[in-house]
Parts: C-alpha cells; sequence; structure tokens
C-alpha cells in the first residue's frame, strides 16, 4: 500500500515512545516526545498544523492535525485507555477533507501502544484498496 514505508517508521518512533513513556500520561506528552523521535529519524513534519476544511470549495472552518508528516501522512494521537469509531472517523474525516490517502491514529494511552493505518477510499490513489475491502 502506497507510503506503508513512511508509515512503518512513524509507527517505530511511537513503539519507541511508548516503550520508553508507558501509558497514563496526557496527550501533549506523547505529542512532544514522538516530535523528538520523529525529528531524530529525520521525518519531516508539521506539529498541530491548523488546516483548512471546504465545503463545495467555500472555506468553513480550520482543524487542528496532531502532525502532518512529509506532506503526505496526517496522525491523529489519543491517549484513551480504550479507542472508539468515534476517533476511527475523525482520521477520516481528516483523510478526506485534506485529499489524503493514507493517515494513522495512534494511541499511548492502554498498556500496549494502539494503532491503525486509515485509508481514504473516496482516494484515487486507493482504488485497489477499495476493490479488496
Amino acid at each position: 500500500m502506497q507510503y506503508e514505508d513512511l508509515t512503518h517508521k512513524i509507527i517505530g518512533c511511537a513503539m519507541k515512545v511508548h516503550t520508553s513513556l508507558g501509558n497514563g500520561f496526557p496527550e501533549v506528552i506523547y505529542q512532544r516526545a514522538l516530535a523528538i523521535e520523529m525529528e531524530k529519524q529525520g521525518l519531516k513534519f508539521d506539529r498541530e498544523i491548523e488546516m483548512s476544511i471546504y465545503y463545495e470549495g467555500i472555506k468553513i472552518g480550520t482543524r487542528r492535525v496532531d502532525f502532518f508528516v512529509e506532506n503526505k501522512i496526517v496522525i491523529e494521537l489519543k491517549a484513551l485507555s480504550i479507542l472508539d469509531d468515534l476517533h476511527l472517523a475523525q482520521t477520516m474525516n481528516y483523510l478526506e477533507a485534506y485529499n489524503l490517502p493514507v493517515g494513522l491514529l495512534i494511541n499511548f494511552g492502554s498498556k500496549s501502544l494502539a494503532f491503525k493505518r486509515v485509508y481514504n477510499t473516496k482516494h484515487p490513489d486507493n482504488i485497489d484498496y477499495k476493490i479488496k475491502s
């Protein structure tokens, strides 16, 4: 799948952070640590970038994404004991709003790191993924 190497590298950074810090901290602590680790790994990113949301070509608001890596991958971080469908939907909405093919939902709040690669099936680069689903 597209950007698999990049998402794999990001997940590796998140695993290193989770191994070092464990669970139980607020999201911002993991966000800061992940920024340090991604920088050490040579990843280019913007943190808490405000991105515009459009409806039929008209700007209707903005949302802050936790990370935008290599101008390709949106990362949504959580520090919750359990992820639910709302968190997955939030990440999917970002992908659709910004017309990106893939993003990551990463949760540092559970005993083991939890992550999901989220695919925008409406994106033309994911036509094969849509057929396989």
